[in-house]
């Protein structure tokens, strides 16, 4: 039961009505027991700025940042961490004690913590990475792989410009290949993601033949609906392991969760089934 001392954060977006994080972090606060709340925040865009700086009046802890405002939030920030302005986007607010606003951004924690718990044995250092898509997803994937010590990525998306701008902004390893090339780019390759929409629930499925892939070659998919994309299914049925994409926004909720309400949580199977429930 909520009292008047309850920890509350939540989630803004326009719209805000399909997040998955109400029920995520709902599940978490139950689970231990915590007096606090997490609730949808519905922000139109061009409000973004007064609704941060309402955050501390208001007694919220913080929030999560959804689109359309990732990148819009950051002018309202106090203060954004290295790997958020790298990023060029917020994803999780938190509020201190004295009322001040940090930006930060988990979504490469979580792509690399869902990689890491699936396949443990797995490291970004094994071999060259493949990146599907230039999107905002992207850039956080590109920023967590080149800082886990990846050697290379190639980065190929339907608009070369894009891909192009990206790797110029970020620097290190990223290399940019034509998307006409996607099949060669898989040569020798022990990473693949792809961060596009293709394969999700009503959209195409991503045309890629993995005939050239490396038979140990690890293969993931941000898209979590459906779970197994026609990517995984096709990794599968050659013998590529696997990883699909709900555990990226299970883990990149966790360091939110333990700033607002004082507690690291547990990605379990319990949480799994619990989330795609609601799917």
């Amino acid at each position: 039961m909520l009292t008047a001392k309850a920890a509350v954060a939540g989630v803004m977006g326009w719209p805000v009505g399909h997040s998955r994080s109400p029920r995520l972090h709902g599940w978490w606060l139950d689970r231990y027991g915590i007096d606090g709340a997490y609730i949808p925040l519905a922000v139109p865009p061009g409000r973004v700025a007064e609704a941060v700086r309402a955050l501390p009046a208001l007694g919220l802890r913080g929030a999560n940042v959804t689109v359309p405002h990732k990148e819009a939030v950051i002018a309202a920030c106090d203060q954004v961490d290295p790997v958020a302005r790298r990023i060029g986007a917020v994803n999780t607010l938190v509020v201190a004690e004295d009322g001040t606003i940090e930006g930060r951004n988990t979504d490469g924690f979580g792509f690399m913590e869902n990689l890491r718990a699936d396949r443990p044995d797995w490291r970004a250092g094994a071999g060259p990475a493949v990146v599907l898509g230039a999107g905002g997803a992207a850039r956080a994937i590109l920023v967590a792989l080149a800082d886990a010590g990846a050697p290379e990525i190639r980065l190929l998306n339907r608009t070369r410009d894009r891909a192009e701008t990206l790797a110029a902004e970020l620097g290190g390893p990223v290399r940019v290949l034509p998307w006409e090339e996607r099949a060669f780019a898989l040569d020798g390759a022990a990473l693949v993601v792809n961060t596009t929409t293709q394969g999700m629930g009503g959209q195409p499925a991503l045309d890629l033949d993995l005939g050239r892939l490396p038979p140990a070659a690890l293969v993931t998919d941000i898209v979590y609906t459906p779970l197994h994309t026609p990517l995984l299914k096709a990794a599968m049925e050659r013998g590529n392991p696997v990883v699909d994409g709900l555990g990226m926004l299970l883990h990149q909720a966790r360091p939110g969760f333990e700033a607002w309400f004082g507690r690291v949580p547990e990605v379990t199977p319990e949480l799994r089934r619990f989330v795609l429930e609601g799917l």
